[in-house]
């Protein structure tokens, strides 16, 4: 899929458990985590998710705040899910997307929430109903475990 720009600092803190590195960890903690332990957390992030995916692998530039990500997921759905898990954490600024998709199907468009957005309101701009907001929250699941817990900054699928 390419290249995404994502807010840097806007999303969420990434709390899951960091995936365990081959080496072991440095006996100090630095104040800022290193690139392979935001990777691993990332890498943590994806998984504890669910999102299906094989042959994954994240890796993170500290300098550019880009991570890359690369696997092969089953559908476009789940490719964009995946490219959004990651893009809205705190850390990221970027994300190079290198997965491959077993089955072809049209892009999601991607929408940067702004502040005073809700999920209908988006519905409305996009739909052109209020009412279709429940399609753009299935459509991010489970990025979105709530309707109302959206954020200025934070990128939505939303779905063609």
């Amino acid at each position: 899929m390419g290249l995404f720009d994502f807010v840097k600092g806007i999303g969420k803190k990434n709390t899951a458990p960091a995936e365990p590195q081959a080496t072991p960890a440095a006996s100090t903690t630095p104040a800022e985590p290193s690139a392979q332990e935001i990777a691993n957390k990332l890498l943590g992030h994806i998984k504890a998710l669910g999102l299906p995916v094989t042959g994954l692998s994240v890796s993170y530039n500290s300098t550019s705040d880009l991570a890359t990500i690369k696997g092969q997921v089953q559908s476009q759905a789940d490719r964009e899910k995946i490219v959004l898990a990651v893009g809205n954490v705190d850390h990221v600024a970027k994300v190079d997307d290198q997965m491959t998709v077993a089955t072809s199907e049209p892009a999601s468009k991607f929408y940067t929430v702004k502040s005073g957005d809700t999920l209908s309101k988006i519905s409305k701009e996009y739909y052109g109903d209020t009412n279709q907001y429940n399609k753009i929250f299935e459509a991010n699941r489970p990025l979105l475990k709530d309707a109302d817990d959206i954020y200025p900054g934070q990128v939505l699928r939303i779905p063609v």
